[in-house]
């Protein structure tokens, strides 16, 4: 990793810098809480880090957090696992949410984009209305808080009511996308036992109509503790016996009322893909998430009323529960339900010109597909209104960068950022006063104390180490469902490094700051003492135009060798022939270094992923070593298992 200084590909300029809401907090934070008036972001961030406490204290005042009861301290116990933020305090997430509708009744609250691409609006007022009908009815069914609330549901309005609604009443939310399979969705709800299941008797995807009804069905079945299911017509199918109808318990004009519960009181369940065992059940707290999401938002993604927020997304990701905070902001959020690429592969383009979005975030692979099949975004529609381009789900390669510059705008600001299911929140990523540079993230976030760490535990500036957070964040697991002894929440983070969270993903901290993320250290290459993440080896091998998508994988093997082979899923009349192995392997050789031209180059049906879409390299790399299916995958959290017996045959046949 070079320590110089290229030239960055986007600079904001001086009005842009002062207009930030970020340069604005930290003038406000100098005169009230001693932050750094000088030295831009970086002693901003340098601040946040050492004075914690009043960092956070900063960030409630800031964005005006109302604490029913106030707070003792801002940290009670700083411990990893086990912080304890803001005790004594008591607030409401969907009061927060909500709080908007006193300025800007009228106002769209919700964009809901379907298939058609014509945006409808729910504004602020009605989206308050339902929130308050519904919430009286899980009340009147016997929601307390502490109970759970499920959702089998695409993203729609209903599915953000939903959420609001369960957060009012002190309910636990967690949901699943409807494109997921019954075991997959009882994996993760059986778990957490929940009181109410809404439903959608399907969806529409990619031009074609999915009837859910038979999934729902087992669903109900195989979920005793349901006192309640609510069916929501989305394909327009009766209600099923004994299901309460959505229209009916939303109709009524009825104030929320907001039960004022504990910081760290839970609001909802997330679920790590689990590629091993059933998924992690991942507790986020309302007073976590609350301020996290006000700081990342607020500062990084610098929205706020008059901005519209869009991710493609969907309910079963993280990002759902990220973009739903866009409210906390007072900022209008946008719904997409369909696919990303319908009808064509330029679709989310479609949808950020006709919602006016000021911020649309995708997928890194949605960028280089657009790249590869000869998208011209900005020749093609109006994105003035986008000020920035977000990325997340892997790195984005520096020719993602560059094409997101070159075909949208060159004075855009790109934000590649990341973080995870597990803080619902970014390590790293968006900060709006700051250059950006080709295949980097800007910077860590505010608060958040992100280090490289070599193999002892000691930091590295410009090398490859493990990305670890060595100060607690607010949306850290308050705990995960069913873990009573706190074992599987502390191995999966702190068994490494004692009271420092361990992610699992190699990363470089360069010596400017801005950090580079390689791909999951758990499946890192690592040839003759030489580390590379998989991220590098894609973003080289899939700028070939026959490579549709690449796997590649490192193994010990018993005799001290290393097998490293790179598996390939080919475009429609690829061949891989002769002079396509040895582009791919002049590629490597050239870009990366010739230590990572694989063994074996191997022709694949395709690249199994979790289902929210991350190459999945450690059970693969599990299966080659030998482990049975049932014990290197969990089934429920593939998007095609039938794509791992090839890699379970391969196994066989070395063997």
């Amino acid at each position: 990793m070079s320590t110089v200084n290229p030239q960055p590909l986007w600079q904001p300029d001086p009005e842009r810098i002062a207009r930030a809401r970020i340069t604005t907090f930290q003038a406000w934070a100098a005169e009230h809480h001693g932050a750094p008036a000088e030295g831009g972001y970086a002693a901003l961030h340098r601040w946040s880090v050492e004075e914690l406490d009043t960092f956070w204290q900063a960030v409630t005042e800031w964005f005006d957090v109302r604490f029913t009861t106030p707070y003792e301290r801002v940290l009670g116990d700083r411990s990893m696992p086990g912080a304890q933020w803001f005790p004594g305090a008591t607030l409401n997430y969907a009061e927060h949410a909500l709080r908007a509708t006193e300025s800007r009744a009228d106002e769209p609250a919700l964009l809901y984009v379907d298939e058609t691409h014509d945006p409808r609006p729910v504004s602020w007022a009605e989206l308050r209305r339902q929130v308050g009908s519904l919430a009286a009815e899980l009340r009147t069914l016997g929601v307390r808080p502490g109970d759970r609330v499920s959702g089998y549901l695409p993203n729609i309005p209903q599915a953000v009511v939903a959420l609001l609604a369960t957060a009012a009443v002190g309910g636990v939310w967690t949901s699943c996308a409807p494109d997921f399979g019954a075991r997959s969705v009882l994996d993760r709800f059986q778990q957490v036992e929940p009181v109410v299941l809404f439903t959608v008797d399907g969806y529409r995807y990619g031009g074609k109509e999915h009837d859910r009804r038979d999934v729902v069905a087992e669903l109900r079945r195989e979920l005793p503790t349901l006192r309640a299911v609510v069916h929501i017509p989305l394909i327009g199918t009766e209600a099923p016996d004994g299901a309460l109808d959505w229209a009916a318990l939303t109709s009524a004009d009825t104030e929320p009322v907001y039960e004022q519960v504990p910081f760290d009181h839970p609001l909802w369940v997330l679920y790590s893909s689990g590629t091993t065992g059933l998924p992690k059940a991942i507790v986020q707290s309302q007073g976590g998430i609350l301020v996290e999401h006000l700081k990342q938002l607020g500062l990084h993604c610098d929205l706020g009323p008059g901005d519209r927020f869009f991710w493609y997304t969907s309910t079963g990701w993280m990002m759902w529960n990220f973009l739903v905070s866009g409210l906390l902001t007072g900022t209008t959020i946008v719904l997409y339900d369909g696919s990303p690429g319908y009808p064509d592969t330029g679709a989310q383009w479609r949808i950020a010109e006709r919602t006016g979005a000021t911020l649309y975030g995708t997928s890194a692979a949605y960028v280089m597909a657009c790249r590869k099949a000869g998208v011209h975004p900005s020749r093609d529609h109006d994105l003035s209104a986008v000020k920035c381009v977000a990325t997340t789900g892997s790195p984005l390669p520096p020719d993602g960068f560059r094409w997101l510059h070159d075909e949208v705008r060159d004075d855009l600001w790109i934000a590649s950022v990341s973080g995870g299911t597990d803080v619902c929140s970014c390590f790293a990523g968006a900060v709006p006063t700051l250059p950006v540079h080709v295949g980097e993230l800007q910077a860590p976030g505010l608060g958040t104390d992100l280090q490289s760490w070599d193999p002892s535990g000691k930091p590295l500036s410009d090398e490859v180490g493990e990305l670890v957070v060595t100060n607690p964040m607010p949306s850290m697991p308050i705990r995960f469902w069913n873990d009573p002894d706190g074992s599987r929440y502390h191995d999966s983070y702190f068994d490494t490094y004692p009271g420092v969270w361990r992610h699992g993903d190699w990363i470089t901290i360069t010596s400017r700051g801005s950090v580079v993320i390689h791909g999951r250290s758990d499946s890192t290459l690592n040839r003759q003492g030489v580390r590379m993440g998989s991220a590098d080896i894609y973003e080289a091998v899939e700028r070939l135009p026959e490579i549709r998508e690449s796997l590649v994988i490192g193994i010990e093997q018993p005799d001290g060798g290393y097998w490293m082979p790179l598996f390939v899923h080919l475009t429609p009349g690829a061949t891989l022939d002769e002079d396509l192995l040895s582009r791919i392997k002049q590629t490597i050789r050239e870009q990366l270094s010739p230590r990572h031209v694989p063994d074996e180059i191997i022709e694949v049906p395709g690249v199994p992923h979790t289902l929210t879409g991350k190459r999945i390299e450690v059970p693969v790399k599990r299966l080659l070593q030998g482990t049975p299916m049932e014990k290197a995958v969990n089934p429920g959290s593939i998007d095609n298992l039938d794509l791992l017996s090839f890699y379970e045959d391969l196994a066989r046949k070395r063997a």
